[in-house]
C-alpha cells in the first residue's frame, strides 16, 4: 500500500497503518544474550545482508489467523466498506429474474433431470404395478438383511409354483425389501430359479439361490400372496408377522375339495360341448369322457409320470372315448366332444405368463415357459394322432370333419354355458370364491365382443386377439378391485376362446388323410397363431387399462392405510 508498509516485510511500519494492523498486538520476545553471541559469532550471509534488523522489531509469529488477514488489508481500496460489512448488489448490476421460470423450463426440455447414465433405481421397476411407491418401515433397516432376504425367497418361490409372472414376482420382491428398509439389492429371474444379491457398501455381499422344481394350481393362494405383499408395502406389517402370514398361505387347504375340481372338470366339457354347436348327449358324453380322464391324470401324476407322456395319455383317451361312441352310431359329433377335452389339457396361464415374460423383458424365463408349453401342446396333438390311428386299425370309419357345427342354442342360452364354463375353470384352478362370479363375468363380456365380431366378419383369427384384449383389460379392473393379481382373473376368462376345433381337424388331416396334409399343416400353425394371438391380446388389454387403474390401486392402499 501506499500509506506504509504492513508488518511482515522486513521494515518498521510508518504513518498511517491499516485497521487491522494497528488492532493486532505487538508481542514481543524478551532479549536472550545467548542470541547476541550466536550473531557475532556467526559467518553466515544473513547476518551481513540485514544489519539493521533488531530483535524488538521483529515481527511477532502471529497466528496463521493474522496472516490470513494481511492481504485482505493490502486488497481493500481507500474508501471502501468496513470488512465485516454484508456484501449488496448494486441495482444496475442485479440479474432479471422476470423470466426465469421460462430459461429453467428450457432448461429441462434440452438437458433433461438426470444424466444419460445415471443408474435406474431399482425402485423404480414398481411404477405401474400395485405396490408403487411403497412405504419404508420407520425402524429403519432390518437388524439381519438375511432374514429379510430369505423371506423374500419364501415369497418368490410361492408365487412361482402358484403360477405367477416373472414380472409379478420381481416386482413382489423389490416391493418387500424396500418396505423393509433393505436396500442395494439386485433381483435375477432365470426360469425357475431366482437370485438376490445383497451389495451394501463396505459390506460384504450377500447373494442367495432358490431353484422351483414343482408346481401346482391354486389361485386362491396366490391372491392371498398378493394381499401379502400389499400389506407390507403399506408399512403395517412387520417381517416376523409376514413371514408367519405366509407360511399360513402355504399351509393353508384349497377353497375346493379334490372331488368339486374332478366334477368341474366334467361340467366344463359339457358346457363347451353345448357352446360349440353340440348337442345334449354330446355334452352328456363330454361330461362323463373328462371326469375319467381327470382321474387317470391324478394317477399318472401319484406315478410320477412326466407331463408329457400324461398329457399324450389323456388326449388320447377322450380322442378314442368319441370315437367308440360315435361308432357305436350315437348321434354325436365326436370331434366337438374331444373338443371339450382337450381345452383343459392345453397349457392357457402357461402361454399368458410365458407371453407376459416376453413383453416385460425376461427373454430366458418367456423361453423356458414357450418350450413347456410347447412340450404340453405337443403331447396333446401326440395323444390325439395315436387315437386316430388305433381308431383305424381296430375298423372306425372316417369321420366327417368338413361340415361346420353351428350353435343349436340362442345366445343368451350360450352366454349363460360360457358363464358357467368359465366358473368350472376357477373352480379347478383353485380361485379365491369371492372371484369365482366377477371373472365369470368377465368371460361372458368377452364372449358378447366375440359374437359381434364373427357377426360383422371380422374373421375365426382376429376375433379371438381382440376379445381376449378386452378380458385382458377388464381382468386388470376386476383384479385390483378385488386385491388379486390380473393373471388370476383373464387365465379362466380367456379359456373358451382357444381353437380346440381346428387343433383337432388339422391332426386328423395330417394323420389319416394323405391327400390333406398340407391342410393339416396349415391349420395346426393356424391354430397355435391364434392361440399367441390370444395370449397376446390379454397381455395387451393389460397394459392399456393400467392409465386408467392408478388411481383404484391408489384408493385401495388409501383405504387399508386408514384401517
Amino acid at each position: 500500500m501506499k500509506d506504509g508498509t504492513e508488518p511482515g516485510n522486513g521494515h518498521s511500519p510508518t504513518t498511517n497503518p491499516s485497521p487491522m494492523a494497528e488492532s493486532l498486538p505487538v508481542i514481543q520476545r524478551p532479549f536472550d544474550p545467548s542470541d547476541a553471541e550466536k550473531e557475532k559469532l556467526s559467518a553466515t550471509p544473513r547476518t551481513e545482508v540485514k544489519p539493521t534488523i533488531q530483535p524488538a522489531s521483529r515481527p511477532p509469529r502471529a497466528p496463521k489467523v493474522q496472516q490470513k488477514a494481511a492481504p485482505k488489508a493490502r486488497q481493500r481500496q481507500p474508501g471502501s466498506r468496513p470488512t465485516d460489512a454484508l456484501p449488496t448488489t448494486p441495482r444496475a448490476v442485479r440479474p432479471d429474474r422476470s423470466n426465469a421460470a421460462a430459461r429453467s423450463m428450457l432448461r429441462r426440455l434440452v438437458q433433461g433431470e438426470a444424466p444419460p447414465t445415471q443408474a435406474m433405481s431399482i425402485v423404480e421397476r414398481l411404477a405401474g404395478s400395485p405396490y408403487a411407491n411403497p412405504m419404508v418401515q420407520a425402524a429403519g433397516p432390518d437388524a439381519s438383511v438375511r432374514k429379510t432376504l430369505d423371506f423374500a425367497l419364501s415369497l418368490a418361490e410361492t408365487m412361482f409354483r402358484y403360477g405367477a409372472g416373472a414380472l409379478e414376482v420381481e416386482t413382489s420382491i423389490i416391493a418387500v425389501t424396500a418396505a423393509f428398509g433393505v436396500d442395494h439389492v439386485e433381483v435375477d429371474i432365470t426360469n425357475q430359479s431366482v437370485i438376490l444379491n445383497y451389495s451394501a457398501k463396505d459390506q460384504t455381499p450377500t447373494t442367495v439361490l432358490r431353484v422351483v422344481r414343482s408346481w401346482t394350481n391354486n389361485y386362491a393362494g396366490l391372491t392371498a400372496i398378493h394381499q401379502l405383499v400389499s400389506d407390507i408395502a403399506d408399512g403395517g406389517v412387520s417381517r416376523p408377522e409376514a413371514s408367519q402370514r405366509l407360511e399360513n398361505i402355504t399351509r393353508r387347504p384349497k377353497p375346493f375339495p379334490r372331488w368339486m375340481v374332478t366334477a368341474a372338470f366334467g361340467i366344463f366339457a359339457a358346457a363347451i360341448v353345448g357352446f360349440i354347436g353340440g348337442g345334449p348327449l354330446g355334452s352328456l358324453l363330454g361330461l362323463g369322457s373328462c371326469i375319467l380322464v381327470d382321474l387317470l391324470s391324478r394317477q399318472l401324476g401319484k406315478w410320477r409320470v412326466p407331463e408329457f407322456f400324461a398329457v399324450a395319455t389323456s388326449a388320447g383317451m377322450v380322442t378314442l372315448i368319441a370315437m367308440l361312441f360315435w361308432w357305436l352310431e350315437l348321434p354325436i359329433a365326436p370331434s366337438l366332444v374331444v373338443v371339450g377335452g382337450i381345452l383343459l389339457l392345453l397349457p392357457t396361464g402357461r402361454l399368458v405368463s410365458a407371453t407376459q415374460d416376453a413383453i416385460n423383458g425376461f427373454p430366458v424365463t418367456a423361453a423356458g415357459r414357450y418350450l413347456s408349453a410347447v412340450l404340453v401342446f405337443g403331447g396333446v396333438v401326440s395323444g390325439i394322432a395315436v387315437a386316430l390311428v388305433v381308431g383305424s386299425m381296430i375298423g372306425i370309419p372316417p369321420l366327417d370333419l368338413l361340415q361346420s357345427p353351428e350353435t343349436v342354442y340362442p345366445w343368451p342360452v350360450v352366454a349363460v354355458l360360457v358363464f358357467i364354463a368359465v366358473a368350472m375353470i376357477c373352480i379347478s384352478e383353485q380361485t379365491d370364491i369371492k372371484l369365482v362370479v366377477p371373472t365369470s363375468l368377465v368371460g361372458v363380456a368377452g364372449y358378447l365382443l366375440w359374437i359381434s365380431l364373427i357377426n360383422a366378419g371380422v374373421g375365426y383369427r382376429l376375433g379371438p386377439a381382440l376379445a381376449a384384449v378386452l378380458i385382458g383389460g377388464l381382468a386388470r379392473v376386476v383384479a385390483l378391485r378385488m386385491g388379486a393379481p390380473q393373471l388370476v382373473v383373464a387365465v379362466p376368462a380367456v379359456m373358451f376362446l382357444y381353437p380346440g376345433l381346428t387343433i383337432f381337424r388339422s391332426m386328423y388331416s395330417l394323420t389319416l388323410d394323405p391327400a390333406m396334409v398340407d391342410d393339416g399343416a396349415i391349420g395346426l400353425f393356424n391354430a397355435l397363431t391364434v392361440i399367441l394371438a390370444i395370449a397376446g391380446g390379454v397381455v395387451l388389454g393389460d397394459n392399456l387399462a393400467r392409465p386408467f387403474t392408478q388411481g383404484l390401486s391408489s384408493n385401495e392402499r388409501q383405504r387399508s392405510r386408514r384401517r
